[in-house]
């Protein structure tokens, strides 16, 4: 159930990023003015790193959990550095 209520918040928050590209698309073919372009990309990446966040939220309380209750933390250790290395570029 939980899961499944988080599946569907990731696809609803990527569709609203799909709006918001589509958007910055038109903007940009009308001429927009530059920093009302940015704003919204900005608008765009904060989008994606609300994404990212839920996806490790659920990825720590889920897999890794049972990662470490099955005997693997160091493949569950591994894994948490990995993603803390990517979200810090």
């Amino acid at each position: 159930m939980e899961q499944t209520k988080n599946k569907n918040r990731l696809v609803r928050r990527l569709k609203l990023i799909e709006g918001q590209v589509r958007g910055l698309q038109k903007m940009i073919e009308n001429n927009v003015y530059c920093i009302d372009i940015i704003t919204q990309t900005s608008a765009v990446k904060q989008g994606l790193s609300n994404v990212e966040d839920l996806l490790l939220e659920n990825h720590l309380s889920s897999c890794i959990l049972d990662q470490v209750r099955s005997g693997q933390a160091d493949r569950a250790k591994k894994e948490i550095l990995k993603v803390y290395k990517l979200k810090r570029k």
